[in-house]
């Protein structure tokens, strides 16, 4: 949120909330929650202490964002020795212990605590009940966000952890009844936080009614926002995920046997976003990402940005990392250790725009000149530093950048798998669909185009897997992509492909044969897509051409570099899951482990 973090002083006003009378004497800047929800403005800060668990080193500021989200068959984690860090996690070799687990469980907890002080308080204000029209609109806004806010924080744990402790009330009032809760069934919390999206949306206004409120257009949720993420988790809880007894060697991916209920709660609500009109798709998807993303505008003209975690502040606390950790490198800051997979680039058609938002195999000056990289070495290309306002050279590794968690697009392709799967194939899955491809090549969006609109006739199973490598081309390095496969019950189906896929082009064979070993890179170009080449991607150049840097492209790197460090620890029936942290265990004894580990 821009220039409303105002962290340290927000966590005192909300963890001062739930505090107990110790000691007869009161100091005189005491903070109760009497004090906190007194007035509107008082009870938005609290809401903004919120949002704020979202961000920072622990949130999407990357650990959430990237470090938790590789391998698969977009991206893969850094290079170097294995180890019990974020390689490790990226290798599907992590422990218990693993050092990137801890902070990031204990602040989604932090987030889901804050949410509770707010869900239970707002209420009460004599405001909320007995205030002008437009306060108390305001105020029910800020209640259904701490209920969206607080699905979000749930939502991210289940999906990495799987069976939880349920905390819905105050820590104040929980740990008078049960201080060490034993973890449930994600089947029991899925259903509470679905429920919370259904209240959150009716108390949440759309977009383009902000305004009637007396809210200004910025990066708050809107009603469009707890709609999208009420489909997102719905497609989750009616998917597949690892279940199994603690303890136990391996678990099993189940799913529901009543899950098209779930895929019905995700059509109905695409479909109320996409009736009311509030968002659209952004044209230009480079321009999406360059123009808004990257310059980081507070408001995008289609409104296609649903749900974003903005940093600020310039530290672990508060701020994002993006285009420093996954992004090319400027002047040679940067770190560069979020990849994307040789692979992943040839899947792309050759037409299609969105491969070179989203691979960028470069590296760049302040001046905008590029370095040209092998393929093995390729950078996410949709946070990078040479699209930002932010030019200097530094060693600094937080830019503000913001991370998104939904977009429109998403909307559209939930709406047409949900579809697909209810009812089969049908014009509307197929318009959804097509919206979203149209824009991808450059074309109209709502035009029908034969020349890359799928083909009509498909069956249910080929439509699910068009629309399988379709959410790949369009959500490349947004953190979707492993937590989609799981839901589909694919990732060890896609890994294995992926590992074949990487030797067949380290040994040349079809379709890969036929692939340049060299690119030749204009010199002094400050292009960023295709056009800084001289030559093509599909075929070896004739000559060299003249003006041109050559760059090794294809090489051994493929076998030694991608290939030999890819999702080596990968074990199905335990990898789905990330362990309980060591930590979580010991403080807790009524806690217990994810199977395999």
């Amino acid at each position: 949120m821009k220039n409303i973090f105002k962290i340290s002083l927000l966590a005192l006003v909300i963890t001062s909330v739930g505090c107990k009378k110790y000691l007869d004497q009161q100091p005189i800047t005491a903070v109760t929650s009497t004090t906190v929800f007194a007035d509107e403005q008082s009870a938005y800060q609290a809401l903004i202490a919120v949002y704020s668990r979202l961000t920072g080193d622990q949130g999407y500021g990357i650990r959430l964002s990237l470090y938790y989200t590789v391998d698969n068959d977009e991206t893969q984690g850094p290079g170097g020795t294995n180890d019990d860090d974020r390689r490790g996690m990226a290798r599907y070799t992590l422990t218990a212990s693993n050092a990137q687990l801890e902070r990031p469980f204990n602040q989604l907890f932090q987030g889901i605590e804050y949410a509770n002080v707010c869900i239970d308080q707002i209420p009460k204000m004599n405001l909320y009940t007995s205030g002008t029209d437009l306060q108390k609109k305001r105020l029910q806004r800020m209640l259904g966000e701490a209920l969206t806010l607080r699905a979000q924080f749930y939502f991210e744990a289940i999906r990495i952890w799987g069976d939880l402790p349920a905390h819905f009330q105050p820590a104040v009032q929980q740990a008078s009844q049960n201080p060490f809760p034993a973890r449930v069934n994600r089947d029991t919390l899925y259903a509470q936080i679905l429920a919370d999206l259904s209240t959150a949306s009716n108390l949440i206004p759309w977009q383009n009614e902000m305004a009637s409120i007396g809210d200004p257009m910025n990066e708050r949720l809107s009603k469009a926002t707890a709609k999208a993420l009420r489909a997102r988790i719905a497609l989750f809880a009616g998917g597949y995920s690892l279940r199994g007894a603690a303890g136990a060697a391996l678990g099993t991916m189940k799913r529901r046997d009543d899950y098209l209920i779930y895929y019905q709660i995700a059509k109905k609500e695409c479909a109320d976003i996409m009736l009311n009109g509030s968002h659209k798709l952004n044209p230009d998807y480079k321009n999406l990402w360059k123009e808004q993303v990257g310059k980081r505008a507070v408001v995008d003209p289609e409104n296609e940005l649903l749900f974003q975690v903005t940093g600020i502040g310039g530290t672990g606390n508060g701020d994002t990392k993006l285009g420093y950790y996954n992004g090319p490198k400027l002047d040679g800051a940067g770190n560069a250790s979020y990849i994307m997979l040789p692979t992943y680039f040839y899947a792309f058609d050759s037409m299609d725009m969105r491969r070179d938002v989203t691979c960028a195999p470069y590296n760049a000056a302040s001046n905008l000149v590029k370095t040209g990289l092998s393929i093995t070495a390729m950078n996410d290309g949709k946070y990078r530093r040479d699209w930002s306002n932010n030019l200097a050279a530094s060693t600094l590794q937080w830019f503000g950048g913001k991370w998104q968690v939904i977009r429109y697009a998403d909307v559209l392709l939930m709406y047409a798998e949900a579809e697909n799967e209810l009812n089969g194939p049908t014009a509307s899955a197929y318009d959804a669909f097509n919206q979203v491809r149209r824009r991808g090549f450059g074309k109209p969006i709502t035009t029908a185009d034969p020349t890359v609109d799928l083909p009509t006739g498909l069956s249910k199973p080929d439509f699910f897997a068009a629309l399988v490598k379709e959410r790949s081309f369009e959500f490349g390095g947004e953190g979707i992509r492993k937590f989609d496969l799981i839901r589909w019950n694919l990732l060890a189906t896609k890994l294995a492909e992926t590992k074949q896929k990487l030797l067949d082009m380290a040994n040349k064979v079809a379709p890969y044969d036929v692939l340049p070993t060299s690119m030749y890179l204009i010199t002094g170009t400050t292009a960023d897509d295709k056009t800084m080449w001289a030559n093509s991607f599909y075929q070896p150049a004739p000559s060299t051409p003249t003006g041109t840097t050559k760059v090794t492209w294809i090489g051994t790197g493929v076998n030694t570099t991608s290939l030999a460090r890819f999702a080596t620890g990968f074990t199905s029936g335990k990898s789905e899951l990330f362990p309980i942290p060591q930590a979580a265990i010991s403080s807790n004894s009524s806690l217990t482990q994810n199977p395999g580990y």
